[in-house]
């Protein structure tokens, strides 16, 4: 791993801890999808940092290319989070923004994705997109793990150039799976109830 990927791991848990809480599962290094709610540029860089070194060597960050696709945050991206990047505006309407994602799924290696699709400006994410779910199906074995990072919506709120210090707990739930015959809304909505469960007590 790089050099840089360590400092910037450093400097994420010096501005807003990024704590571990593993509640429904153990940092084990079996190909899993992270899914979590989403409030803030920094959100990527929390999730990667709270995970133990062996799971970030196996684990790419999925980051939106227009945010993230030139000059240094591109560097950072590819270079030291080695995130894979999705095309939102879908200027070739005829690819699957899914492609980058599902080459990564099939090499074995694990994801985190952020199913709004957008940063929100609240505790609570806000309906999710359907991108999890076609990966869910495609990739039955692969494990969906919920996520829920507390205080991230303060720490760094939409419009924000830098984060304001502050403790953040990055919280990963019990893996679920898609089930037989669940409809695709029926799924979205549970994998957000999953999401919701681990911010307990947090209010909108």
């Amino acid at each position: 791993m790089r050099p840089s990927s360590f400092a910037l791991t450093g400097i994420a848990k010096l501005l807003v801890g990024a704590f571990p809480r593993w509640i429904g599962c153990g940092p084990e290094p079996t190909q899993r999808i992270y899914f979590a709610n989403h409030t803030s540029h920094i959100d990527t860089v929390a999730i990667w940092a709270a995970l133990p070194l062996r799971l970030r060597n196996i684990t790419h960050p999925v980051a939106a290319m227009d945010y993230w696709g030139s000059g240094l945050r591109r560097y950072i991206a590819t270079k030291t989070l080695r995130a894979v990047l999705i095309d939102r505006s879908r200027s070739d309407p005829n690819a699957n923004p899914l492609a980058p994602l599902i080459e990564t799924l099939q090499l074995g290696e694990s994801l985190i994705i952020f199913p709004e699709g957008t940063r929100g400006a609240t505790a609570l994410p806000g309906p999710f997109k359907s991108g999890l779910y076609h990966l869910a199906a495609q990739f039955p074995n692969a494990q969906l793990v919920p996520v829920y990072l507390e205080n991230l919506h303060r720490a760094m709120p939409k419009g924000a150039k830098l984060p304001i210090p502050m403790t953040c707990t990055v919280r990963f739930g019990a893996p679920m799976a898609l089930a037989a015959d669940e409809t695709k809304e029926a799924f979205l909505d549970r994998a957000r109830g999953e999401v919701v469960k681990l911010a307990g007590h947090v209010g909108a």
